[in-house]
């Protein structure tokens, strides 16, 4: 028990002090952090027998709860806004998930990672939805997780930087992202979304039904003006990621964080990879539907939403436009990815299990 009150009380200060400093999802990466340091160190809450620390109920709950806050960003008003726009945005949404799904193979290739894994670590889109999938799929949560936020720093930090360097774009300014709508109306739409939508989503054998089957019926709320002015209260949205970082914190071992550490240089060097691809995007993007330039970098970042919120909010940019096309990337890559990484896993194995065994003796 004192080693529970001491993983929840370490990481309440952790996410507190990261919130100052405006890092994104900062309970998932302050759950991540403190228990992978209390793990390592032996101080961590262990498993119970052969059951993982964390019970399956409560991580299935966390994802669920995470799929609806995600759905509640799905504002009809911000979708109808891309009007004519919708192909083009879809289409280099697409080719953002097919570079992801590219440098997740190669990083698959690495003798550190599972094809799986690769994959995963790379979508770039819906970090935490990812994290949280993750296990559910048969990947290593701890290294998709690491990775992930990786990417998701990389891509916040470097948004103000290129859009005043390269575009003369002023970002001075913020936008708010929390949510102010009702809160009772959001408790009751995340108790009837997450008890309704994991099992009606397991039913169907829906991939990672935890995150996704929540996330289908809010998205269905929304779009059909059921859940209009619905909030997951803050409260909620922070205990889901504290526990989907502990999830993955509380596996960390010496052994897998030196496998990261090997990891990490060519994960770097794909993240980059994919940002230079997605920002040729944004330019054939604007070229088809004439935005600027620098709205269409916005719209196609892979990854950093809300800095992306706050950086054309404060540039005075079409935010109706960049956001709408933000939310349609999300979407793809949470509902599209983890089937096209589960394809792409099962291929492999299958292909492996062909190979005759004199190829594959040593010589």
């Amino acid at each position: 028990m004192m080693r529970w009150i001491a993983l929840v009380v370490v990481t309440v200060v952790v996410t507190v002090g990261l919130e100052q400093l405006n890092v994104p999802s900062a309970a998932l990466f302050a759950g991540l952090v403190v228990a992978a340091i209390l793990a390592l160190a032996g101080r961590a809450p262990g498993p119970r027998g052969d059951k993982p620390p964390i019970p399956r109920a409560i991580a299935f709950t966390a994802q669920g709860v995470l799929g609806v806050y995600i759905g509640t960003m799905v504002r009809p008003e911000t979708l109808s806004g891309l009007g004519s726009e919708w192909l083009p945005v879809v289409v280099m949404g697409l080719g953002t998930l097919a570079l992801s799904i590219i440098g997740g193979a190669i990083l698959g290739l690495h003798r550190h990672v599972d094809p799986l894994t690769g994959s995963l670590s790379l979508v770039a889109g819906g970090a935490s939805g990812l994290v949280a999938l993750t296990r559910e799929l048969g990947g290593d949560e701890r290294m998709v997780a690491v990775i992930q936020y990786v990417r998701v720093a990389l891509v916040t930090v470097t948004i103000p930087v290129i859009a005043t360097a390269v575009f003369g774009a002023h970002t001075g300014g913020s936008a708010s992202t929390g949510e102010h709508g009702n809160q009772w109306w959001g408790i009751l739409l995340t108790v009837i979304c997450v008890g309704i939508g994991i099992p009606l989503g397991k039913l169907v054998h829906l991939p990672a039904a935890g995150l996704l089957g929540p996330l289908i019926l809010t998205v269905v709320g929304e779009l059909t003006h059921v859940t209009t002015g619905a909030a997951v209260p803050t409260v909620f949205v922070f205990l889901a990621y504290a526990v989907i970082g502990w999830q993955a914190g509380l596996g960390f071992t010496m052994e897998s964080l030196k496998s990261i550490g090997k990891v990490l240089p060519l994960a770097l060097a794909l993240i980059v990879a994919i940002g230079l691809g997605c920002a040729g995007l944004g330019a054939l993007l604007a070229l088809w539907t004439g935005e600027s330039q620098f709205d269409a970098y916005l719209a196609t970042t892979p990854g950093g939403i809300y800095a992306v919120l706050a950086a054309a909010a404060a540039a005075g940019s079409n935010i109706t436009f960049v956001i709408g096309a933000q939310i349609v990337r999300v979407l793809l890559m949470l509902f599209i990815a983890p089937l096209a990484a589960r394809l792409y896993n099962r291929y492999r194995q299958r292909r492996h299990m062909h190979v005759p065994e004199e190829a594959t003796a040593p010589r």
